[in-house]
């Protein structure tokens, strides 16, 4: 099959996910801004990211948090900070967790992302700071 009808089927595909994450927001009260804002970090994990290498579905996304965060989010991401670092993480793990209270995921790999985004945040972190001063090229002579 062809690779961008994958994706396009895809993209389909995580619409529904998308519709129920939208709903779970909602129904935590949250302002409207605050709700697109989660909204626009989760697609574009897990319609850009998730399939920028391959095809690859938003329930195995659970387990690609580390590559996105570390690296890719902050060299493709024109607007990629500190602080969009933390927010899009932030996202990831909420969208998660509906996913996890909905039954797409299990309970045990949504503690393990989180546990995963916990444990290596000062990392993203500091892999942020580095492309942002310039030295972040030079981690990988």
């Amino acid at each position: 099959m062809d690779y961008e009808l994958k994706i396009e089927q895809n993209r389909k595909r995580n619409e529904k996910f998308i519709k129920e994450f939208e709903s779970w927001l909602t129904q935590k009260d949250l302002v409207k801004k605050t709700i697109r804002k989660h909204l626009n970090n989760v697609s574009l994990y897990i319609n850009d990211y998730l399939n920028y290498y391959d095809v690859e579905k938003m329930e195995d996304g659970i387990y690609s948090i580390y590559g996105f965060l570390d690296g890719w989010f902050i060299e493709k991401c024109l607007w990629s900070s500190r602080n969009s670092l933390k927010e899009t993480a932030s996202s990831i793990k909420k969208f998660y967790q509906c996913m996890s209270e909905i039954g797409y995921v299990t309970v045990d790999d949504y503690k393990k992302l989180c546990k995963e985004i916990k444990d290596n945040m000062d990392e993203f972190l500091a892999q942020m700071d580095a492309f942002e001063d310039g030295t972040y090229y030079d981690m990988f002579d």
